[in-house]
């Protein structure tokens, strides 16, 4: 348990988000009682004095406070940081950093033509990020970058097919997914809803460039064939595809895949696909609930390259329970005989909803370990000549690390950019799915679709109307 005696809140999220940082999985009280630590904060003099309190240790120090509210925050945060070092913490890879994308920063220096070289010493003189992170982010920035010349943020928009089934779920999972066998008989409703919806944007955004599609979920392979060629021809059929950079369909995990539904997709023009085994250990597959084994992830690896899939991406998660260090070497080791186009390796983010959370099942590791087995993931990616091209990171996130893809060149996926750097519209078909309307000026509004399939199916004409709503159509 963390006290904060805090004074003037304006900074409170961030002190504390940098906290969690250095002390995964404790508790916050706001009030002076027994706790690992204690950080006091009040004014003086326009100077926040800062008073740290951890065993037998007191840390006193002071924090300018400055004109740019943004500087005041760096400097309050940079002081924090050097003090809890003191106590023997450990330094954190991403020093100060605690937002979810790290490289807008990066990528707004590049638009501005400030050097790499420059880019480093900011990272590294206000945010006190590590070495190897500095690298990853100037690298991630820099494909995207380039990868983004191609978008056309005016006239272009992407579209998300939302898919709300999962054979079972996950025990890391917070997710909107709903078990498929329960679901069975009323799923050809569903997508007659969804269809529905899929054909009204059509007309909706019919002068405009469609540039990606992403089906997502839950899991879409927890469909049948007919089912998901159904959907995708509605697509095709009513969508203007001229434009189309990419087409993406998460076909997930082993016990969903099979020879037909590759082919339903494969014949739907499906250019990119994920196989998502999240790690190659048996215990940790059955711990999390996945209903199928190790082979049966080379077999359906196997199966779609022999269906004539050549963009394959594979997600792996760092940080699951029970996982130790050779436990990772040997996941990303088996990877190697898969040589994806793409990896996308996740640290452990457990939202409330997560059973890992609901149960109190989680174990908390130490940063260290996480951070070794989050750099063998790296350097693995690496060696198979694969390049990072889009990063993220969550909140209660393990390591305090990222998530962060990884593909050959010209096999990223384009949608994940987008998504990450809000520049363009997304519009989201599906029950569960946010919309994003970027406008002009920058700005963001966002059409949530209901959650539960059947409050979707039976508020579709409400759902439609948003969208109509927010794109001027009376």
């Amino acid at each position: 348990m963390i006290s904060l005696l805090l004074e003037d809140m304006t900074f409170e999220q961030d002190i504390r988000e940098l906290l969690m940082a250095f002390y995964p999985g404790e508790k916050y009280i706001y009030k002076d009682e027994d706790a690992i630590l204690s950080l006091n904060l009040f004014k003086v003099d326009n100077k926040y004095h800062i008073k740290i309190s951890s065993d037998d240790k007191i840390l006193e120090f002071i924090s300018p406070i400055k004109e740019a509210k943004i500087d005041t925050k760096n400097d309050l945060k940079r002081n924090i940081y050097n003090n809890l070092l003191k106590l023997g913490n450990e330094k954190l890879p991403w020093g100060t950093l605690t937002g979810i994308r790290p490289t807008k920063i990066v990528m707004e220096m590049l638009e501005n033509n400030i050097s790499l070289e420059d880019i480093r010493k900011h990272l590294k003189e206000i945010y006190l990020v590590g070495d190897k992170r500095i690298e990853l982010c100037i690298n991630t920035a820099r494909t995207e970058f380039e990868i983004l010349k191609k978008v056309d943020y005016k006239e272009g928009y992407s579209l998300y097919i939302g898919i709300p089934f999962c054979p079972t779920r996950c025990l890391y999972c917070s997710f909107t997914s709903y078990s498929i066998s329960q679901w069975k008989k009323d799923t050809d409703i569903y997508i007659e809803s969804l269809c529905k919806e899929l054909i009204a944007v059509s007309k909706m955004y019919a002068g405009k460039k469609l540039q990606t599609v992403y089906m997502g979920g839950g899991t879409p392979t927890s469909l049948e064939a007919h089912q998901l060629a159904k959907i995708l021809n509605v697509v095709k059929e009513n969508f203007d595809l001229s434009n189309l950079l990419e087409l993406t369909v998460e076909a997930g995990r082993a016990d969903s895949i099979t020879r037909e539904k590759l082919e339903a997709l494969k014949a739907a023009d499906v250019d990119r696909i994920s196989i998502n085994p999240q790690t190659m250990q048996q215990k940790t597959l059955n711990l999390i609930g996945r209903q199928h084994t190790v082979e049966d992830i080379y077999e359906s690896f196997s199966l779609a390259r022999e269906i004539g899939f050549e963009n394959i991406n594979m997600d792996f998660i760092i940080g699951l329970n029970g996982e130790n260090l050779d436990d990772v070497i040997d996941s990303f080791t088996k990877v190697r005989e898969f040589a994806p186009e793409s990896i996308t390796i996740h640290s452990l983010a457990l939202k409330r909803a997560a059973r890992l959370n609901t149960e109190n099942k989680r174990e908390i590791m130490d940063n260290s370990l996480i951070l070794s087995m989050i750099n063998t993931a790296i350097d693995t990616c690496i060696d198979l000549g694969l390049n990072p091209y889009y990063l993220y990171r969550q909140k209660n996130m393990a390591g305090n690390l990222e998530n962060i893809g990884f593909s050959k060149p010209h096999k990223e996926c384009l949608y994940n950019i987008l998504i990450m750097e809000e520049k363009q519209t997304i519009i989201a078909c599906g029950a569960g799915t946010s919309s994003k309307i970027v406008f002009g000026d920058g700005r963001i509004e966002r059409i949530e679709n209901v959650k539960d399939p059947k409050l979707y199916i039976e508020r579709l004409d409400e759902m439609i109307m948003r969208k109509e709503k927010m794109n001027g159509i009376d």
